[in-house]
């Protein structure tokens, strides 16, 4: 298979300023996109960008919060389409919360934060900028997704049902926006190591050790999923779940 090309595209990538979400951005700027890193970290996202830029690859870079009401984030999708020229190809919903307690301990404001940024905000920003893209001629929408939507877990089960959700949505926008020419498939990644789990790697290393790939992953390697899915070379695909696990969800 070859290489995804992606050159003269624009992408917004949320939640990419570490992790799975710069790692995905530096992929498709590598693949030849235009990427618009977004967070709430300036000094982070301008570090990604850096990054970008040093590696030959063009991007830019846009502070957001996507736990601000429904109006706020259409303001901040209609900068992001000026930031890019007026155009945005692709779109990566990949910023997340994830309050690892239980249901009891969940505090009100966590709960309200993690549906408005898990939830509201994709689907506020893809009603933005889908059928902008469908007057453009089409694009490519990815939900950033979890193996854990699939599970029982006793301590993230918001967070699971908030990942669910995402893949529903994404199959309601594949029926809804792709006879129009944009494309939305989810992405879900398995126990990933990233620099917010650093601190726990025996618990990572000891979750996937019974896994097929019998490791964690790794954000490059969901990073080449999400470029494979935007790309042209994935024409055919349309509301799928790709589980970039190592198979711990198949066979858990």
């Amino acid at each position: 298979m070859s290489t995804p090309d992606l050159t003269g595209r624009t992408a917004v990538v949320t939640g990419s300023t570490s992790g799975i979400g710069a790692a995905i951005a530096r992929t498709l700027a590598a693949r030849g996109a235009r990427v618009l890193v977004t967070g709430r970290d300036p000094a982070r996202g301008r570090l990604v960008v850096a990054e970008i830029e040093s590696s030959g690859g063009a991007a830019v870079f846009v502070h957001g919060d996507l736990s601000a009401p429904p109006a706020e984030l259409r303001d901040l999708a209609a900068t992001w389409s000026a930031a890019l020229d007026g155009r945005v190809d692709v779109l990566v919903h990949n910023a997340a919360l994830c309050p690892a307690v239980d249901t009891v301990t969940l505090t009100d404001a966590d709960l309200e934060d993690t549906l408005a940024v898990n939830v509201r905000a994709p689907h506020v920003l893809t009603a933005a900028l889908a059928p902008a893209m469908a007057e453009h001629g089409g694009g490519a929408i990815v939900v950033i997704g979890s193996w854990m939507a699939e599970v029982g877990h006793a301590f993230v089960g918001l967070y699971s049902a908030t990942k669910a959700a995402e893949a529903q949505l994404a199959r309601s926008w594949a029926a809804e926006f792709g006879p129009r020419g944009v494309r939305v498939n989810t992405v879900a990644p398995g126990a990933t190591r990233t620099p917010i789990n650093a601190g726990s790697g025996d618990v990572i290393s000891q979750m996937t050790a019974s896994t097929p790939a019998g490791r964690p992953g790794t954000p490059d390697e969901v990073a080449a999923a999400v470029a494979w899915l935007v790309s042209d070379d994935a024409g055919y695909v349309h509301g799928a779940l790709v589980p970039v696990d190592g198979g711990i969800s198949a066979t858990r």
